[in-house]
This record gives structure tokens, sequence and C-alpha cells, in this order.
């Protein structure tokens, strides 16, 4: 059997910080690495492929599907509706970026996502839901695992974080879909736990809310520090010497961030959305308002037993989530929109 012949296109990988980034190149590495009896696959190429993959909505990318004669997939990391809160612009514009993302994912013969219960929201922005499929994030567990007891403290040493802090952990870039201004507030009632948070403005002066989220991240209280982009390469240490993720986002699809920290078995404490139920199957901490996560945070801290009851389910969420598994869906994906063509 000849190699089935896959273009990636993406520019994901090109700003830090972007959980988008992080999904592009594990799914490449997991295609190229663990599947190449099956597919040859290139990035960013400009000679026919089998299958174009496309990884973000470019225009450039959009023309090359409509030129190209194999499948074209389009991976759905975001809807028009979690662009809310992400980006400031006209509204205008906002309306006219909207259209063209259901444009460009109507433009594909099959699109993915990484989370079931968006299948019916494309469908409500008119595209037909039997052209999509639900594939999972996946994390290596070679990249992101639990770190021994001396390279915890080096990293607090290195972040001027005190060893016996008890530490939380938010992760993403500083927009008001995620939280931050929440994570900041909820910080404030507990002076006595550190608050950590990895990531900064990708999106520059663009990003929703930025004046008074530039305010906060250049005044924190004291017990939260800011530390910006950090490279997806030291991202495992970052989780390590953490406790707990905190993640209050508003919109998500399915966070890069939470596959992440569950390698190295941190508890998750989440806003209670709808979207994680079915992906995380209720092994984590829901809440919905600041007292509640502040609630549930000094739980964690306080009662050993609660802490490794999350701990331990968090490692359960990182089973289900395995190499074996997605490589499989992806494989059974590939061969069978490549047969049908």
């Amino acid at each position: 059997m000849s190699k089935i012949r896959i273009n990636m296109l993406s520019n994901a990988d090109s700003v830090d910080g972007q959980g988008v980034g992080s999904a592009y190149l594990e799914q490449v590495s997991l295609i190229r690495d663990e599947l190449n009896d099956y597919f040859d696959v290139v990035v960013n190429d400009s000679k026919a492929a089998d299958i174009i993959h496309c990884h973000t909505i470019l225009p450039e990318y959009l023309i090359k599907m409509k030129r190209n004669k194999g499948v074209n997939v389009a991976y759905v990391h975001f809807l028009p509706d979690t662009l809310d809160g992400s980006i400031r612009l006209p509204k205008s514009a906002f309306g006219i970026f909207k259209k063209y993302v259901t444009y460009f994912y109507n433009t594909a013969d099959h699109l993915v996502v990484v989370n079931p219960i968006f299948i019916d929201d494309l469908e409500r922005f008119g595209i037909d839901r039997n052209k999509i499929s639900y594939i999972p994030n996946y994390v290596s567990k070679e990249a992101f695992y639990c770190q021994d007891s001396e390279t915890i403290h080096n990293t607090k040493a290195k972040y001027h974080i005190n060893q016996d802090d008890f530490t939380v952990l938010g992760v993403g870039q500083v927009q008001t879909r995620k939280g931050v201004k929440d994570f900041v507030e909820v910080a404030k009632m507990l002076p006595e736990i550190t608050f950590v948070w990895a990531g900064g403005f990708s999106f520059g002066k663009m990003t929703d809310g930025y004046d008074e989220l530039k305010e906060i991240y250049e005044n924190p209280p004291a017990n939260v520090k800011f530390i910006g982009i950090v490279k997806r390469e030291q991202m495992n240490d970052i989780y390590n010497m953490a406790d707990v993720l905190f993640m209050p986002s508003y919109n998500e699809l399915f966070p890069m961030a939470i596959l992440e920290a569950i390698n190295s078995q941190k508890p998750l404490l989440l806003r209670d959305l709808e979207l994680y139920k079915d992906i995380l199957f209720q092994k984590y901490i829901a809440e919905s308002s600041n007292e509640g996560f502040a609630k549930k945070l000094l739980e964690l801290k306080n009662n050993s037993e609660t802490y490794l009851k999350y701990s331990q389910f968090s490692k359960e969420i990182s089973t289900y989530y395995s190499k074996e598994h997605v490589k499989e869906m992806w494989k059974e994906f590939y061969l069978e929109i490549a047969k049908k063509k």
C-alpha cells in the first residue's frame, strides 16, 4: 500500500503561548512519528497531497483548499462565538470575521472538533454535521510528566516562590474570557496562597479588555505572580511547581493546559461549564463563583484526602487521553476519508 500524503497547513506555532500551537505540534508529531507506515506528513508544502489538513484559518489556506483535488480537512480550534472576549475589533469587522470563519469551515470536506459538544454549535452556523468528526487533543507523556522534588525545588527558586507555599496555577493568554480578573479576585481572598499565571498578551493591544488587564498584569496583589509567556518546553516545570490548576475561563473548547497538567496529576478547579462534562468525566472540581473557587482552594490546601482524591482523578483522565487511543482515532479517520475520495 502506498502512503497517503498529508500536507499540514499551519502558522499556529508562530506565536508562543497559544494552545492552538501546542495542539498542532502534538498532532503532527503523533501522525509523523507513530503512523509513518501509513502516512507521509509534510508541513506547509506547495506540492499536491492526498489530504490537506488546515490547523489555522489563513486566507492562503482557504485558496489552497479550493484548488486542491484531494480531501480538505479543517481543525476546529475555536467557534465564531469564542472570539468574543478574546480580541477587540470594531463590530462591523467582527461580523465579517465571523462570516469568514464559517465560510472557511464550510469550504472543508471534513471538520475535526476537539470536543463533541460543539457539533451542535457548528450545525447552528449552517455546517453539515455529517462532515464533522470528534477527535480529542493529545499531550505527550514524554514531554509532560511528574518530576522529582529537586527539580520542583529549583523551579520554585527560579520564580522566587517559597518552597512551602501552596501554589495555584492559571494558564492561558491574558484575556477577558480566560477569567484573569476572577483569578486575581480569588487571590485577594486567599493571601496565604500563592497564585501564578503563565501567559501573556499574544494579541497585544487587540486583546479584549487590554487596558484594564495590562494594569492588573503590571500591578498584581502581593500573592500573585504573572510570569509571562513560557516556552512550551519549559511548561512541564511550571505544572510540577504548582499544586492545583485553576482555570476560571468563561469559554473554551478543550484547553491544552488541562491535558498538560493532568500528566503531572494536578487537581483541576474549573468554572462550571457544560463543555467539560463529557470530556473530563466529572473528575474535577466545578464552581461558578469566586467565593466558591476560594472555598474549594482552601479545602484542597487543608484537606489531604480531598487533594489526593482529585489528584488521582487527574491521573485517570490522563490515562484515557493516551497516545494509543488518540492515535487509532486519527488513523481510522485519515484512512476512511482517503478511501471515500
